[in-house]
């Protein structure tokens, strides 16, 4: 029986299922309520009190830092681990996210792994009392989470490196993008690894890149973040996870792979900035 409370605060309902998920299979002791945004999140806040907040920082109404200064101002909130867990990894964010008060930071997209360390790092003995408590057991993290992590993805083994041809220098070349500006270039992050490609297609709920067969790829239904650049300086962190894999051409010792990954950010800032770049790219500008 669950005895401990956490918060999943999220504007993606996709990655809220797949922390709750994680979560419940990992420490069944923790039950787990969600919000999408930060305005929802704090009106849970003042009605229930909870032992763990796990939040995105950027969503539309309120963010996860404005959450997280609001929630260190309440009394009962003071101490409440507080882990902040979004695609924003650069060194300004995590220094002002310190500077808020957050327990601990993780980056985006994460394993099942890493979300398991985090929560036991700052729940510490009162998450192994409750464990203990319901005759469950810390040991073994990364056992424990195989059923969970196998029902949300389809692992595959990183491609073999295809041997290489002349008169194929790089990926736009080959994937006939030479006609696209810079900004195609699509820089796509998984919990493990970074896929180099370029982009053949875009949409408001999804992105179609080519990639060289060289490099580590993910399995379907892994979380994703795709980083572009839609204006001069500005670059746009979507959140997705893998759609389909599908080789560029019918040869079997193909060079190059295409990802299609999927959205599920509901932030109408994000949905702005892409429309703007989608607009910017169909005109080759």
């Amino acid at each position: 029986m669950a005895t401990l409370k956490a918060l999943v605060v999220d504007d993606a309902s996709f990655v809220r299922d797949l922390v709750k998920r994680t979560v419940r299979q990992r420490f069944p002791v923790i039950d787990t309520t969600d919000a999408q945004n930060g305005r929802r999140a704090q009106s849970l806040m003042s009605r229930t009190t909870f032992d763990l907040i796990l939040c995105d920082w950027e969503m539309p109404e309120m963010s996860g830092l404005e959450l997280l200064q609001w929630m260190r101002q309440q009394p009962q909130y003071e101490k409440t681990p507080f882990i902040m867990i979004t695609s924003r990894g650069d060194k300004d964010h995590v220094v002002e996210a310190v500077k808020g008060g957050v327990s601990e930071y993780l980056g985006k997209p994460f394993s099942p792994e890493g979300l398991s360390n985090k929560i036991i790092k700052v729940m510490g003995r009162r998450l192994k009392d409750a464990m203990d408590r319901g005759g469950k057991s810390m040991a073994g993290p990364a056992e424990a989470f195989r059923e969970s992590a196998s029902l949300l993805t389809q692992k595959r083994e990183a491609a073999s490196p295809a041997p290489a041809r002349a008169g194929k220098s790089s990926t736009s070349s080959a994937s006939g993008s030479t006609a696209r500006p810079p900004m195609s270039v699509a820089s796509v992050r998984f919990s493990d690894s970074t896929l180099r490609s370029v982009i053949k297609d875009i949409t408001l709920t999804e992105v179609r890149v080519i990639a060289k067969r060289d490099q580590q790829f993910p399995g379907i239904l892994d979380q994703a973040v795709v980083d572009i650049e839609v204006a001069e300086g500005q670059v746009a962190r979507l959140n997705g996870y893998v759609h389909q894999l599908q080789a560029v051409d019918k040869r079997q010792d193909t060079d190059f792979v295409g990802v299609t990954i999927r959205f599920v950010d509901e932030d109408p800032k994000k949905l702005e900035d892409l429309s703007r770049f989608i607009a910017r790219f169909r005109s080759g500008g």
